[in-house]
């Protein structure tokens, strides 16, 4: 094997790596945007709530709905991609052995637009997600200072 294939059988790994951390860390932050949305759903619908909390915590929940959408769409399966299962899907097994010997660079770039694409999702739903945090803490404080 030459130092050309090594590097790129190298990168090929890196790139794969990188895209199963991006889908681990948005299930974490799906999971705790959902238990989020639940313990507030739970904790609003007990407490007295005035007009400010009302509408400062709906714009958190709001946020933290965008956010979820957001890492739903990152993890969502790219089934009309170039790359990997469905490619290999249609292929024989000669085709295959073909399409990666000669496409693995083409197939870096691929894996790598997307795991661009899914680690900006996650960035804008964790942006999210403390934005709506930070709201809803407000909503709280409001709720608990009285104020009308």
């Amino acid at each position: 094997m030459s130092a050309t294939e090594r590097n790129l059988t190298a990168a090929h790994a890196e790139v794969k790596a990188e895209i199963a951390r991006t889908d681990t860390k948005t299930a974490l932050l799906l999971a705790f945007v959902g238990a989020v949305l639940a313990g507030t759903f739970t904790v609003a619908r007990d407490v007295p709530l005035n007009t400010p909390a009302i509408v400062t915590g709906s714009v958190g929940l709001a946020l933290l709905v965008g956010a979820a959408g957001l890492l739903l769409r990152s993890v969502r399966p790219n089934l009309s991609g170039r790359h990997g299962f469905p490619l290999w899907a249609t292929l024989t097994a000669e085709e295959i052995d073909a399409a990666v010997a000669c496409d693995l660079a083409a197939d870096i770039a691929g894996l790598s637009r997307l795991a661009v694409a899914k680690f900006t999702c996650l960035r804008r739903a964790v942006d999210l997600t403390m934005t709506g945090g930070a709201l809803l803490i407000l909503a709280a404080l409001i709720t608990a200072g009285g104020a009308a």
